[in-house]
């Protein structure tokens, strides 16, 4: 029986020990790490959780069908006294690599094959470890070593609060794997921002959320906490099973993070996340096993596009305004895939905001005023996304379909007094937006707050840059690395428009 998992270091400290085997083991860096142990932790959550529902099915006296049998399960194969796993140690040297990469990982990929009668977990079995081939664990008995303290971690010796430390946990790896990635920022966004934003947006039981670009799922795992907690007590058995199956719906393109984000949603609860794999902006589809019956539109709408993303002609053909400008393109699409009153949070870098020299960027605001009320942009200091892997300055947009924009209220957080800029080793935290969540609700007018009426915004070809009038100049009070960020974006900027322009000429 495994010692009781009591506080959120000491599951911390499980994880980091499964970590540093795992780098010492042929996966050196997060990138590498991490896909390794989210197929794993599931693997193991899930035949905890057919365990005890097959307990309580035997008790009702119902029937229970389990998604996988013996030797596929991990109890048989994975955990220390399981009879296949003591079976192949008895083997020869490599029989354990040989049943996982030969028999276990292809019987799993082969799982929900669209038979009408399939088990509706086998299908995200398969998505889990679709990307996975074999074990990148270099020996047996360091693979072996991962199992045992894997099989450590029992949701029974957990605290009353249930998988929520463990999600906590899993969201620490995902920002080591922000951190080592160069764009970061396009698969993870920080959780303070995504806390915030889903505080501000309020998703309610009963609505749809949809992330059209979900990297790692954050943005839906936190709405699937936040509307939990605000259920409490009142939480019902339909009601529950509507936030685990019928709430969550999302995009993901790139093949590693999307197993990714479908491990870390199930680990926040969400036992069917109905993610597709696929580019929302072309409408290509590698699996849509997961979608269920989609809506058209819908109620709430929270993302954070790729920075500096291009796309092709096959992506701009299906949108009114026309660019390669990646996230142009997803603002078009959030407009148009949110119902009527509903809500959305979008994460834009700086860029889209002032540049007015360029058709699909004025027309595709234009838009987002005329078929929306925009209004609220809070306007990040440079650095928030730096913990992501990302240094661009930042904005969040608030916006609601069905109302013409007349004004929009305006703020600019910034870092505790005495910094120009959050880091790495003082990033951005919820209390940051103390004073935000306090003028929000009337919208007023402070030092670091002020609105903009509909007529200036036209009158500047909708530029719709956060320029505080209130603001004290005292010459340029800017940081060296503050300067160079600026410089980054301005650069992107122009590599943007040549590129755009080599485009127009080869045409």
């Amino acid at each position: 029986m495994s010692a009781r998992i009591d506080t959120q270091a000491g599951l911390d400290s499980k994880i980091k020990g499964i970590c540093d085997v795992l780098r010492r083991s042929n996966c050196a860096g997060a990138l590498q790490y991490v896909p390794e142990l989210s197929w794993l932790l599931f693997l193991r959550f899930l035949d905890e959780r057919e365990q005890r529902e097959a307990t309580d099915a035997e008790v009702l006296g119902i029937p229970f069908l389990a998604s996988l049998e013996s030797p596929w399960r991990w109890r048989d194969w994975a955990s220390p006294t399981g009879a296949k796993r003591l079976e192949l140690q008895k083997g020869r040297q490599g029989d354990v690599f040989r049943f996982v990469e030969d028999e276990l990982l292809p019987h799993l990929h082969g799982l929900g094959g669209g038979a009408e009668d399939a088990h509706p977990r086998r299908t995200l079995i398969s998505q889990i470890v679709s990307g996975v081939q074999g074990t990148r664990v270099d020996t047996e008995k360091n693979f072996l070593d991962v199992l045992d303290r894997v099989d450590e971690i029992r949701l029974e010796a957990m605290d009353d609060q249930h998988l929520f430390p463990l999600s906590a946990a899993y969201e620490g790896l995902l920002l080591d794997m922000g951190l080592r990635n160069n764009d970061g920022g396009q698969f993870f966004t920080p959780r303070e921002a995504v806390r915030a934003m889903v505080r501000v947006v309020a998703p309610e039981v009963g609505e749809t959320v949809f992330d059209p670009c979900c990297g790692t799922g954050g943005f839906l795992a936190q709405s699937r906490e936040f509307m939990a907690q605000r259920l409490g007590d009142a939480a019902t058995g339909p009601l529950r099973e509507r936030l685990a199956r019928d709430t969550f719906w999302g995009w993901e393109k790139d093949n590693i993070v999307y197993p990714i984000a479908l491990a870390n949603l199930v680990l926040h609860g969400i036992d069917q996340p109905r993610i597709v794999h696929g580019n929302t902006l072309t409408g290509t589809r590698e699996h849509d096993g997961l979608l269920g019956s989609a809506p058209a539109t819908f109620d709430v709408i929270l993302t954070n596009p790729p920075f500096g993303g291009r796309e092709g002609a096959d992506a701009q053909t299906r949108f009114d305004f026309k660019t390669s400008a990646t996230q142009v393109l997803f603002l078009q699409d959030v407009i148009d895939k949110l119902a009527d009153g509903g809500r959305a949070g979008f994460v834009v870098d700086e860029g889209l905001l002032f540049r007015t020299t360029e058709r699909a960027f004025v027309q595709t605001k234009r838009k987002l005023l005329d078929e929306c009320d925009l209004y609220c942009v809070v306007s990040l200091a440079p650095g928030v996304f730096t913990t992501a892997g990302s240094g661009v300055k930042t904005n969040l947009l608030f916006f609601r379909k069905g109302a013409r924009t007349q004004r929009t209220w305006y703020y600019e957080l910034l870092p505790p007094s005495g910094r120009d800029r959050f880091t790495k080793t003082a990033p951005l935290t919820l209390d940051d937006f103390r004073e935000f969540f306090q003028l929000l609700p009337d919208r007023a007018d402070s030092e670091h707050s002020w609105t903009v009426n509909r007529e200036e915004f036209e009158r500047n070809n909708f530029d719709l840059k956060a320029v505080n009038p209130y603001r004290r100049e005292a010459g340029d009070q800017r940081s060296a690395s503050a300067v160079l960020d600026e410089i980054e974006v301005h650069r992107r900027e122009l590599a943007a428009a040549l590129s755009d322009l080599r485009t127009a000429l080869e045409d």
